[in-house]
This record gives structure tokens, C-alpha cells and sequence, in this order.
């Protein structure tokens, strides 16, 4: 299938490293032009250098952003642009907020994961907008979380703001059809990231058990009976993130391996 991305611009926030990186990946072999982000420039250097022995365009750019500040995103997208002239398609990502229950976090905490988890995909759809609607469309592509389908435990950060996104994209895809803009938000499951590892470390942890029990524990509740691959994941979000994705807008999927339960 032609996705319709070569010669276009992607951008993709908090990729050097996780489903983040694998995204911007699978964008970079499809052959867009890709610009990758995070706080790391070392980390974002080693990224590059990879994306770049897969990319089919050789156009693969960095820059170093927080994207919780809101400066910083507006200077990303102003570099994107410089750069590569437009940006057709956003993979809004973040890292995911601290593990816990509500005693756990004080008005600090919840303003860190507002900025990190909601403001940051506000911030950056905002300013994508005026370059898409110039070029006559755009795809936009929320990575969030499966707790937007189905609560997790001790994890009551993520279970409130992955949520706020799942309005936030539903509200745009109503007002974004008439400019050809499309905007969906995938979540992952238990995917083998670094992220999972942590959590599975932090519950081996409050349990007395180990880490590889916790995943063996947490494979069986799966129905595939594994953790899913970076690789399998990103192959959703390039897919929506495309425009071979004419008719898709304001839909939330989950690639979880038949995990969540809810409908």
C-alpha cells in the first residue's frame, strides 16, 4: 500500500528513544522528511544516526525541545519549518507521568503532568495548525495510553489526562474536517518499551517478587500472550498518521494485544 508520505514532513515529539523513536522510524522508511525531538541531544544524535541508515528520503533532522515549556514547542515547529518548509503530519508523544495513587501527588505533581501529558499536544497542535491548513490538510496522531479506555492502577495521573486528549481530539475532529485535517489517538498496551519495564520494576517492587515474574504474570493477562513490539505499534500510528487515512478522524484504538476488556 502507498501511504502517501513520501516528500512529506513529520514531526514527532518525544522520539529519541520508545514508541516515539519507532514511530518516527516507520514514518522515515515510508519516505517523509522527519524531525525528532526530546531533551537529550546526546540521545537525539544516536537517534538520527538510525533513522537515518532507514530513511528513504535521507532528510532526517533533530532538535533539542522541553516540550512542556511552551516557548520551546513553538520554536520546534519554527525550526520544522525552516527546515523542511511544512509539516503535514504530528505525532504528539510524552513521556508517561509518575507512577501512583492520589495521597501520592500534591498541586506540584498534577501541574507537571498537565504540562507534560496535555498541555504539550495542545501546544504543539496549535502550532502545526497554520501550516496545515495552508497546505490544504494535515494528519495529527495522539500517543496516549490504554487507561483512555480503561483505568489502570496507581496510575491516576495518566488515567485523568489521557482522557482530557480523548476530548481534545474528538472536539478537533469536528472543527478540523472542513480544513482536510485528520486527528486520532492510539494507545498503547503492554508494549516493550522502557516505560513498561519501569512500572513492572515498580510493582515487582511493592510485591516481593521479581520483574520477570511481574511480566510473566502480566503476559498471561494478555490474550496474544506477549508484549507487543515498538515495531507493531508504530505501524498503527504511521498508517493514521498517512494519507493513505482519507476517512479516519476523531477514533481512539488500542493496540494491546486484546488486553482491555472495555468496549
Amino acid at each position: 500500500m502507498d501511504l502517501k508520505l513520501a516528500g512529506k514532513t513529520v514531526l514527532v515529539l518525544a522520539s529519541s528513544r520508545g514508541l516515539g523513536k519507532a514511530s518516527a522510524a516507520a514514518f522515515a522508511k515510508e519516505g517523509a522528511d522527519i524531525v525528532i525531538t526530546g531533551r537529550s541531544e546526546e540521545s537525539l544524535k544516536e537517534a538520527e544516526k538510525e533513522l537515518l541508515s532507514l530513511s528513504a528520503s535521507g532528510r532526517v533532522s533533530y532538535y533539542v525541545c522541553d516540550i512542556t515549556k511552551e516557548t520551546e514547542v513553538k520554536e520546534l515547529v519554527e525550526y520544522t519549518l525552516e527546515k523542511f518548509s511544512r509539516v503535514d503530519v504530528l505525532v504528539n508523544n510524552a513521556g508517561g507521568p509518575p507512577a501512583g495513587t492520589f495521597d501520592d501527588f500534591d498541586d506540584e505533581d498534577w501541574q507537571k503532568a498537565f504540562d507534560l501529558n496535555l498541555m504539550s499536544f495542545v501546544r504543539a497542535i496549535r502550532a502545526v495548525l497554520p501550516s496545515m491548513k495552508q497546505s490544504g490538510g494535515g494528519r495529527i496522531v495522539n500517543i496516549t495510553s490504554s487507561s483512555m479506555k480503561q483505568t489502570l492502577d496507581n496510575l491516576v495521573l495518566s488515567n485523568t489526562f489521557r482522557a482530557g486528549l480523548m476530548g481534545l481530539a474528538k472536539s478537533l475532529s469536528q472543527e478540523l474536517a472542513p480544513h482536510g485535517i485528520l486527528i486520532n489517538s492510539i494507545g498503547p498496551g503492554k508494549i516493550a518499551t522502557d516505560r513498561v519495564a519501569e512500572l513492572d520494576e515498580r510493582k515487582a517492587g511493592q510485591t516481593n517478587k521479581n520483574a520477570e515474574d511481574v511480566q510473566r504474570e502480566s503476559e498471561a493477562a494478555i490474550p496474544l500472550g506477549r508484549y507487543g513490539l515498538p515495531e507493531e505499534f508504530a505501524a498503527q500510528i504511521v498508517f493514521y498518521g498517512s494519507f493513505a487515512n482519507t476517512y479516519v478522524t476523531g477514533q481512539t484504538l488500542l493496540v494491546d494485544g486484546g488486553l482491555v476488556k472495555a468496549l
